[in-house]
């Protein structure tokens, strides 16, 4: 998941798009849900949220709006170097934790003991390589993820990417380039819909180009929104904005998917992002916006050690509707749960720590 800027870290006095906060919060949520069901349903034609996966889509766009607001007319006086660093204290702590938990999840599995299967020298190479977000998808059983002790960080490979070239290329470029670019990586994005017929890549060796395309198109259609001004004002409110967010996960998968994830990721979600960029918020959805938008990264990069443990058990006992449905609700729960947690006393206090040193 690619984290935007939060308010805590935006210029004194500048616009605070809460919405969009509270929206990634949702886009977050639904990537949990998303990774419980597609154990339960290899045919994703009968997952009721097969589209679930289109939320980091979501989050690469939103990056792209929020980056540009954030840094276009600033990043000058900062510098890059600084710049760097500010990126690298919002996105690395976690980076560093998912990693740590989803080693733990590996060795105390009681369902899996995958460990068995590798020797310590290549364990410690994989958890190296998660700690510093260098592509390593050497496990077979873990579907050759570039990340195999926590998957989500194949989105923070690509946010990295997408920060580097901002920093040294894209925030130059005036809005007539920046336009023909982002066409160019529409087109990649409907290449990769004929000779797939779906955006589930970029998480593994096998489509790792395919991350790539989606973090081009969404990032640089951010960049656009927010460059070109294309923020419409509504009285849609976060309820009505959720709605519409989350309907972009509920869609059927099936043959039809060349249309609709094209549709959804290339003109809805920067519709989404705009909309919510305008968007009227009432004070008493304020709180829930602000958490919303606080744990979705945390929620986002502590979860999988779960989801791979649920998918071993599910694997192990084959558990009956009803009981799926308790473990997949308590699943979620402890999840959020976790997040928070992580949020309150890692995140917060490591990133506040970091920023001291930086600023001393």
């Amino acid at each position: 998941m690619n984290k935007p800027e939060t308010n805590a870290e935006l210029k004194p006095g500048r616009q605070h798009f809460l919405i969009l906060d509270g929206l990634r919060g949702i886009a977050a949520l639904a990537v949990v849900v998303f990774h419980f069901m597609e154990w339960i349903f290899a045919d994703f034609s009968k997952n009721f949220i097969a589209h679930g996966f289109l939320a980091v889509d979501f989050f690469f766009c939103l990056s792209g709006f929020v980056i540009a607001y954030a840094y276009d007319n600033r990043i000058e006086t900062l510098g890059i170097k600084t710049f760097f660093k500010l990126r690298f204290i919002r996105l690395h702590p976690l980076v560093w934790l998912g990693s740590v938990l989803g080693l733990l999840g590996f060795f105390l599995d009681p369902f899996a003991n995958e460990a068995a299967a590798y020797s310590s020298g290549m364990i410690a190479l994989v958890f190296l390589s998660s700690i510093f977000l260098v592509p390593f998808p050497v496990m077979a059983d873990r579907g050759f993820n570039l990340f195999s002790f926590n998957a989500p960080a194949w989105s923070l490979f690509w946010e990295y990417i997408a920060n580097i070239l901002y920093a040294l290329i894209l925030r130059k470029l005036n809005r007539t380039v920046l336009l023909l670019l982002t066409i160019a990586a529409a087109a990649g994005i409907c290449m990769i819909l004929f000779r797939t017929g779906n955006l589930l890549g970029g998480w593994s060796k096998d489509n790792f180009w395919d991350g790539a395309v989606r973090v081009a198109y969404s990032f640089l259609a951010g960049m656009l929104v927010y460059r070109s001004n294309w923020v419409i004002k509504n009285k849609l409110g976060f309820t009505g904005l959720t709605v519409l967010l989350v309907l972009a996960f509920l869609m059927p998968f099936g043959r039809w998917n060349w249309l609709t994830e094209s549709f959804a990721v290339i003109i809805y979600f920067p519709l989404i992002v705009s909309l919510g960029a305008g968007a009227m918020l009432s004070e008493r959805v304020k709180s829930i916006c602000t958490f919303s938008g606080a744990i979705s990264y945390p929620l986002y990069m502590t979860h999988y050690a779960f989801i791979w443990i649920f998918g071993h058990y599910f694997l192990a006992n084959k558990p009956g509707t009803t009981e799926l449905t308790i473990v997949v609700i308590c699943g979620t729960i402890l999840s959020v749960t976790t997040g928070y947690l992580v949020m309150k006393f890692y995140d917060t206090p490591v990133r506040k720590y970091l920023h001291r040193r930086r600023n001393k």
